[in-house]
């Protein structure tokens, strides 16, 4: 599987907003310039996690965006179909005639698309935000050894 550039800025903003100490909404451009990425991009990738209930848009001077949920409970498949939608298994349309090979194919690929939907659906985005510490908290580790 190949996350899209869209899934990966939408996870990586969704799980800044998770690190945080505050729970105050966070405005677009603010993420968008500690992660590095377009904030017209961002907040194109936001919108429909806004739409889904995962995020809350708060408009306003000090509005932007907050978590909906807790982080146990938004999974990495709920931000990945939402941003790109349905992962699904399906032959490409070709001009090829239809070929009994096609149905057993087809078969191939959904079970894959179930598999990765499973996989996607068991990570949340507290096991993200655990992973993204770890890095820091080696670092600190190793120096507080060297000292």
């Amino acid at each position: 599987m190949k996350l899209t550039c869209a899934s990966s800025y939408a996870l990586h903003a969704v799980v800044f907003m998770a690190q945080q100490k505050t729970d105050a909404p966070m405005a677009s451009h603010k993420i968008a310039a500690a992660l590095d990425m377009p904030d017209r991009f961002l907040l194109k990738v936001l919108k429909p996690l806004v739409e889904a209930n995962l995020l809350r848009s708060i408009k306003g001077p000090r509005g932007g965006y907050q978590l909906a949920r807790p982080t146990t409970d938004i999974s990495v498949l709920a931000i990945v179909e939402n941003v790109d939608g349905a992962i699904s298994g399906k032959l490409p349309v070709t001009k090829m005639p239809a070929h009994p090979l096609d149905r057993k194919l087809g078969a191939i690929c959904a079970q894959s698309a179930d598999a990765i939907r499973a996989t996607l659906e068991q990570f949340h985005i507290s096991d993200l935000v655990s992973a993204a510490k770890q890095p820091k908290e080696r670092a600190s580790h190793r120096k507080a050894k060297h000292d």
